[in-house]
């Protein structure tokens, strides 16, 4: 009791200065809060490495379609819930790792497309192949529970750079700065107003997800070149891997390009999107090589519009809403993708009638 009290206590004017240090949670709330977090966030990271390594194991034994459309179901669970997961989760961290954090899932994407392309070119069966990526779900749950250290003795404003100084509010008027993790106590009305100052990075990102994949969905298949020693398939595996090398390069240069107007991200991939669709309906490019290109080109936009995005919401929202923020953010992916595949997928049969 005394020491708390002492705590509280301000020093008369007698004595010199007058101080009031920061209050302090009692010890029993802080260490609940600190046991609420880390099983929130454990049901969550189980169950995203769970859907991962059942999405491997139902595609490769599945002998239809709707058995393999399950597996893809459940690898778009581990997607979407490990993305929300852990972009929430870089509230309570510097403001770095959003780059590494981006990087990280680029080189996934990279990988995944190389070591597929690269394993079935050296005489595994797709059945091997996803059998052999077992191991990635493990090693995310190892990472998790025992690399990740806790974000209690971190400093979540990272370092304060300049950017601070250039820092822009997304809302009119910004609250004071408060350590993050209270956005569950927001009100609904906050949380629409922090929503609706978002939608300036949210809008661009949707459209660039999806013209994106609205490419990677509808149109990958159908630019095939019959003037090349690749097959069909050797074509649109050659597209994936190149489309992620793109996205991982542009995702790993935040530290060397950074860009606050993501609207000319999703104008310029809109462009993309026209000139593929106009070559399917017309086949004007001679050469595979122009579409490789095209195509890397498509993923350096994919990944700076998504780099970018966040980094500049960590830039210019508060601690108490930053978690809020990067959760609410990732609608932006899963929207673009739902709407590419509704309008993508019956194009694409459109097309292939017409050939």
């Amino acid at each position: 009791m005394g020491g708390c009290a002492g705590s509280r206590r301000r020093f008369s004017d007698s004595e010199g200065e007058e101080t009031v240090p920061e209050p302090r949670l009692p010890l029993l709330d802080h260490q609940g809060a600190h046991w609420k977090n880390a099983v929130g966030f454990c049901p969550r990271v189980l169950v995203s490495g769970i859907c991962a390594a059942g999405s491997f194991i139902l595609v490769a034994f599945s002998h239809s379609v709707g058995t393999s459309l399950c597996g893809v179901v459940f690898a778009s669970i581990s997607s979407g819930l490990g993305e929300v997961t852990f972009l929430s989760l870089t509230a309570f961290y510097p403001r770095a790792v959003i780059s590494w954090w981006s990087s990280g899932t680029g080189g996934a994407g990279l990988l995944g497309a190389l070591s597929y392309l690269g394993l079935t070119q050296a005489g595994l069966s797709p059945q091997q192949t996803l059998l052999s990526m077992l191991g990635i779900p493990a090693l995310l749950l190892a990472s998790y529970f025992l690399l990740l250290t806790s974000p209690e003795a971190q400093d979540p404003g990272g370092d304060k750079e300049a950017e601070s100084a250039a820092r822009q509010p997304l809302i009119g008027t910004e609250a004071p700065e408060s350590k993050p993790g209270s956005s569950s106590s927001l009100s609904l009305r906050e949380r629409w107003t922090v929503f609706k100052g978002l939608l300036w990075y949210i809008v661009p990102l949707v459209v660039v997800y999806f013209a994106e994949y609205f490419i990677n969905q509808g149109l990958f298949e159908l630019l095939f070149f019959r003037n090349t020693s690749l097959s069909h398939a050797q074509q649109y595996r050659w597209y994936q891997m190149l489309y992620q090398a793109g996205v991982f390069a542009s995702r790993s240069s935040l530290r060397c390009c950074r860009i606050r107007f993501t609207w000319a991200l999703a104008l310029m991939q809109c462009l993309n999107l026209a000139f593929l669709l106009a070559d399917v309906w017309f086949g004007f490019l001679p050469s595979i090589y122009l579409v490789f290109l095209i195509i890397l080109y498509e993923g350096l936009l994919g990944g700076a519009a998504y780099v970018n995005t966040f980094h500049n919401i960590a830039l210019e929202t508060s601690d108490e809403h930053r978690e809020f923020a990067m959760a609410a953010t990732c609608i932006s992916d899963t929207l673009g993708i739902s709407l590419s595949g509704l309008l993508a997928l019956p194009l694409h049969d459109f097309l292939c009638q017409l050939s």
